[in-house]
């Protein structure tokens, strides 16, 4: 009886939390699934995660970000961050997040190799990357093109304070 309490309380949790998650602004997507399963099922519907089609290799950065349900995060929060590939090596540290003059949103990376610092500074586009907890997961760059990536220059680029809110995408494995 006390194991059929907690899974009821917990499923009312995750309930409550996908209700939550669907009151906030999703710039027009649908709601993200919180659970699925049960009694009730449809066997035919549509998995909660699309696989990976022909069609999102046409997509631009933009819509691809999109669909992976950007929240709001403080920039000051993204500073320090690692950057990992898909083996889970760090790749570098986020040491600036700044604006390109076309509005784009780029992270500054710095490659270096003992604890991040050193080497060089690059640039990765915002919609390249997704936040898992706390750190971010490199998708969209291969390790090869992010260490041929050409070398930061302030000059051309805008700081964004550390108070400013920007989106980005969320990632799970």
């Amino acid at each position: 009886m006390r194991n059929r309490c907690a899974i009821v309380l917990v499923a009312m949790t995750l309930i409550a939390a996908g209700h939550a998650a669907q009151a906030l602004d999703t710039c027009g997507l649908p709601p993200m699934v919180v659970a699925e399963g049960g009694a009730h099922s449809d066997p035919q519907a549509v998995p909660a995660k699309a696989a990976t089609t022909d069609d999102e290799e046409n997509l631009s950065p933009e819509e691809k970000m999109g669909r992976r349900f950007p929240q709001p995060v403080r920039v000051g929060d993204l500073i320090g961050l690692p950057l990992l590939d898909w083996d889970d090596s760090t790749l570098g540290y986020v040491r600036h997040v700044v604006r390109t003059p076309e509005g784009k949103i780029q992270l500054i990376v710095n490659q270096g190799r003992l604890f991040g610092w050193g080497g060089r500074l690059v640039q990765v586009p915002i919609e390249a990357v997704a936040i898992l907890a706390r750190q971010l997961d490199l998708l969209d760059i291969s390790v090869e093109e992010f260490r041929a990536a050409p070398a930061w220059s302030a000059a051309t680029t805008q700081p964004i304070p550390s108070d400013d809110m920007i989106r980005i995408a969320i990632s799970r494995r």
